[in-house]
């Protein structure tokens, strides 16, 4: 049912992404002119992860009714589910619905999305399909809906379930997205839709980020006034002063209940580019995001899903690899930590997180 108030009047907010969950939502790949070979390297990516969090609690998969068989036999899991949902690209994250609850039952939120940048920066020239996947995943979770009629993606904020939500003036204050609202218009919107009361606007997300910066790639909550932060020592990178601007910004910052904010810095990848290989294994197809070797692909451990006692992360073969699972591990004691390979995901524009949104507990 389309619910015609804002969940504030209703009592709703969003639960930080380290509160119990129903279950997590996944839309399979199949875009050939984002993903490589047919999709066929993504669907086996895609299906590692699926795996992966279903050890910890149910998946739900949207697929197509083209790919649904494939994606049955591919996911046949126990606690995987396949469901058909049609959609232009997999990024569940983002046109997925943002879940709220108020501590009795479970809402959803459809946003409105245009493919990261519509006519300006938009990253396919068509998107009907995924605008309609949020009211879809609604349907089949049984949860009444909110429509937010400005555009929003799930992986441009993250809250801390206590009034606090974090976010890319990069991405939110694009004019690519909502160009009539101004930074108190969003506040405003973010309050009514998130319960949040203190928006804290980084400025920039990762470099080269084709989401124009997502902040789920770059910084997120892992406690109630404690942040993780994408990190590099090395000046010739280009987040060197992307990071350092924005931990000069969440150290002035102080969050809904008026804490200071601890951060821990996580050490980025060294540089990820495409083969040549891989590049050439995507279709070229006009206007959708061309794929080149000399491209640097925006990798992140930040990138990651906490689920039901355990945190699902990427790993690139790097040596940061480890010294970024034990940090992980440091920061979630309590937690199972689950590395999985992220290169391919990485290579179709984003990663765990972004292929991945988690439904509440109510």
């Amino acid at each position: 049912m389309l619910v015609n108030a804002k969940p504030l009047q209703d009592g709703f907010s969003m639960p930080a992404e380290w509160a119990p969950q129903q279950r997590v939502w996944m839309i399979w790949p199949e875009r050939t002119d984002n993903w490589r070979d047919g999709a066929v390297p993504a669907q086996q990516a895609f299906t590692a992860v699926a795996k992966a969090i279903a050890e910890f609690e149910p998946v739900t998969v949207g697929a197509s009714a083209s790919q649904y068989d494939r994606a049955q036999l591919a996911l046949d899991y126990p606690g995987i589910s396949v469901v058909e949902i049609s959609s232009d690209d997999a990024w569940a994250r983002d046109t997925g619905p943002t879940f709220v609850s108020n501590g009795k039952t479970v809402r959803a939120v459809d946003w409105r999305f245009n493919a990261w940048g519509g006519e300006n920066g938009g990253l396919y020239a068509s998107w009907d399909k995924d605008e309609r996947v949020a009211a879809k995943m609604a349907a089949v979770a049984g949860c009444d809906r909110y429509a937010a009629d400005f555009v929003l993606e799930g992986g441009s904020i993250h809250v801390d379930g206590e009034g606090t939500l974090i976010t890319t003036e990069e991405c939110l204050l694009n004019p690519n997205r909502n160009p009539h609202l101004s930074r108190a218009d969003l506040e405003q919107l973010l309050g009514d839709y998130l319960g949040v009361s203190k928006v804290i606007w980084l400025p920039e997300g990762l470099y080269n980020d084709e989401t124009d910066g997502h902040v789920d790639n770059c910084c997120c909550f892992v406690a109630p006034g404690e942040l993780v932060l994408a990190w590099t020592d090395d000046p010739a990178n280009p987040n060197y002063e992307r990071c350092r601007a924005a931990l000069a910004v969440i150290e002035q910052s102080r969050d809904a209940k008026g804490r200071e904010l601890k951060v821990h810095k996580m050490p980025l990848p060294s540089a990820i580019y495409a083969t040549e290989a891989e590049c050439q294994g995507v279709e070229q197809v006009e206007g959708s995001q061309p794929r080149t070797p000399d491209e640097w692909l925006a990798g992140s451990y930040v990138n990651f899903l906490l689920v039901n006692g355990g945190v699902i992360m990427p790993r690139f073969g790097d040596p940061a690899d480890e010294p970024a699972q034990a940090l992980m591990q440091q920061m979630f004691p309590d937690r199972k930590i689950v590395a999985v390979p992220g290169r391919e995901i990485l290579l179709g524009g984003g990663n765990i997180h972004c292929i991945t949104q988690q439904q509440p507990m109510p």
